[in-house]
């Protein structure tokens, strides 16, 4: 009967098609066969790969998906994609409000629209999925992208982090299907809940040709510099970036770029005012992530430096990690379990022996300093880029949605 339902699927999405090039109607009646998905997560959906990549991989198995978020005022405008998208508008943009507000609107949303499954990304969008599976007896998957409960916006904010564990403590262990981004978080949950998640790293899809890189000369850098990037949607508080600009005062012959967001990039410009490294530190924005990965090829060196102060952190795989790999950018990173892991089995790059500036600078100096060494990480690279990509991880992520198909 199973294979019965997915041939006809098969055989409607392909009908749809013909008809849509036909006439408008007959493709509408069609794709009304096709399994509906809404999929749910808290940010403005533009630079998220990783729930970009997975709705993608779904709208590829025959999935009709709608991808729901928020919208803010500083948004970059949705690209062309092969699935909708939906981004609400809010009252509140942060706080208790935001989240009351933001989970309400995504009940209803979701309470209100026909929908076969429904993909929860986060703790934070988990608890109105789960009701409306309940109340529809629709179908429910969790992407678990990071430890919630333990990270640093949280861990000093008892009372909140009280909160989200209660929501986790009292949904998680009813769940069937969830998927997280590595194995010591799945070992973390399997400890905790007796449920060990599917792993699905986010990896990013692999070019199917050379990336070109940014221009030096658009960013005011000449070619006797060396480049280092920090790169992200998260350059957060514990990251490792307040030290990384502190550095900058001891490197010589080398520019340190910025490119992304996160909560402590006002205090990082405060600094690079303060210290006087205008010359030596470079900001750009939030980029679509094409545009991103232009300026991650250009540079010499990646940085993902993340503190081992909460357990999110500590079991942390950063996306900038495998941005790194597929732009064939060397990599300096803390040393932490899962990254440690990557660097060490690909050799791809060095380990930071703390946060002190002065000895990040030591360590990005010994390092630019032999070309060598530099040349035989870029040639792993190669390597490590063709085994670490989407196109092998999605494998394990449609196996979870095939019994949905």
């Amino acid at each position: 009967m199973r294979k019965f339902s997915i041939l006809i699927n098969f055989f409607a999405i392909i009908l749809g098609r013909c008809c849509y090039s036909l006439r408008p109607n007959y493709y509408f009646i069609f794709s009304r066969l096709k399994k509906k998905v809404i999929v749910s997560v808290i940010n403005d959906l533009v630079t998220d790969q990783r729930v970009n990549k997975s709705c993608q991989s779904l709208s590829k198995m025959g999935f009709d998906v709608l991808l729901v978020g928020r919208k803010l005022p500083q948004s970059l405008p949705m690209d062309d994609r092969s699935y909708r998208s939906l981004r609400m508008r809010l009252l509140f943009k942060k706080g208790a409000f935001f989240y009351a507000e933001f989970n309400l609107r995504l009940f209803f949303l979701l309470l209100f629209r026909k929908a076969d499954l429904l993909v929860a990304n986060d703790l934070d969008t988990l608890l109105p999925n789960y009701l409306v599976s309940k109340l529809k007896r629709t179908g429910l998957v969790y992407d678990s992208h990071e430890y919630f409960t333990e990270v640093p916006e949280l861990t000093g904010r008892k009372r909140v982090q009280k909160i989200w564990k209660a929501i986790e403590k009292s949904i998680f262990p009813k769940l069937k299907d969830v998927i997280t981004v590595n194995d010591s978080i799945a070992t973390l949950y399997e400890k905790e809940y007796g449920i060990r998640p599917v792993v699905v790293r986010n990896v990013p899809v692999r070019g199917s040709g050379e990336l070109k890189p940014a221009s030096r000369k658009d960013l005011g850098i000449s070619e006797s510099k060396k480049i280092l990037i920090l790169q992200g949607a998260g350059i957060n508080i514990q990251r490792g970036a307040e030290e990384m600009v502190e550095a900058m005062q001891y490197i010589e012959g080398a520019v340190l770029l910025i490119v992304g967001g996160g909560d402590v990039i006002e205090q990082l410009k405060k600094t690079v005012r303060e210290k006087s490294l205008g010359e030596k530190v470079i900001f750009k924005a939030r980029q679509t992530y094409d545009k991103l990965m232009q300026f991650t090829a250009l540079a010499d060196l990646g940085l993902t430096l993340d503190k081992d102060t909460n357990l999110n952190y500590r079991y942390s795989l950063p996306n900038k990690l495998f941005d790194y790999i597929q732009a064939g950018t060397p990599v300096l990173a803390s040393p932490l379990p899962e990254i440690k892991k990557i660097i060490s089995t690909y050799r791809i790059g060095d380990f930071i022996p703390d946060h002190d500036p002065k000895n990040i600078a030591a360590k990005i100096s010994e390092i630019l300093s032999s070309q060598l060494l530099m040349e035989e990480w870029k040639k792993n690279l190669s390597f490590a880029s063709f085994q670490l990509n989407w196109e092998k991880e999605e494998k394990t992520l449609q196996g979870v949605y095939s019994k949905y198909a």
